[in-house]
């Protein structure tokens, strides 16, 4: 399984002037403990990282740190997710048939999720990962006036690795960029395009670092899951 990491990201939410990904959480970068999950995982066997030129250097030392064994490329991001993913695609060998991509910033997914996804995607064309709402989620317009209450067992909410056929998600973007389609996830895109995707269920532990905030609950994670492997 090829698998792509969006990490072309600023970390203006965290209050940071690099990129979030180099932030350290128990004295790693957050894209060492992502790239070590990858590297555990049975299914993938190539890796690329999408980012910005200037970050490379630091992603090269981090590679080196973790003296990965899978083959990593880096490759030159755009100026939105939706453009870097595209460039991404663009640059996965000719052999690649199906792809995972994982937000660089979901540093808790562990080798167990990526497998499972990748698994998953041998028998159908799309798929998200994604955790069952735990909370009562309301609909309001402009003036914050609440006007619907959609019921919450038909509610999920999407995190990745997000899992495609290579071809169709290309086609899905090619039109995407015709149409000036802006979407926040590969999977909109396929969803415009009336492509089906699966859920696959995800790991209430698989957030995404955005804020200080959630640097701490990562932190808290972490320390248990290395405390229980004791």
């Amino acid at each position: 399984m090829h698998f792509l990491i969006p990490a072309a990201g600023m970390g203006k939410r965290m209050g940071s002037a690099r990129n979030k990904l180099l932030l350290t959480l128990l004295g790693k970068p957050l894209l060492a403990w992502t790239l070590s999950a990858a590297e555990a995982s049975r299914q993938i066997s190539w890796i690329g990282i999408i980012g910005q030129p200037d970050d490379f250097a630091d992603f090269k030392a981090i590679i080196a740190e973790l003296a990965l064994a899978k083959p990593v490329e880096l490759i030159k991001g755009g100026e939105t997710r939706q453009e870097s993913v595209d460039n991404g695609l663009q640059a996965l060998p000719s052999s690649a048939e199906r792809v995972l991509i994982h937000d660089g910033a979901r540093c808790l997914a562990t080798p167990e999720l990526f497998d499972r996804c990748a698994e998953a995607l041998l028998t159908c064309s799309g798929l998200i990962a994604a955790i069952p709402v735990k909370d009562t989620i309301k609909i309001v317009d402009k003036t914050n006036l609440i006007k619907d209450t959609p019921e919450r067992r038909y509610l999920w909410a999407a995190q990745t690795p997000q899992g495609f056929e290579v071809q169709l998600l290309k086609e899905c973007h090619e039109k995407g960029r015709k149409l000036g389609w802006e979407v926040t996830d590969d999977a909109a895109l396929f969803e415009r395009c009336h492509l089906p995707v699966q859920i696959v269920e995800g790991e209430e532990t698989n957030l995404k670092v955005t804020t200080p905030i959630d640097l701490a609950i990562a932190e808290f994670i972490l320390r248990q899951r290395l405390f229980s492997n004791q």
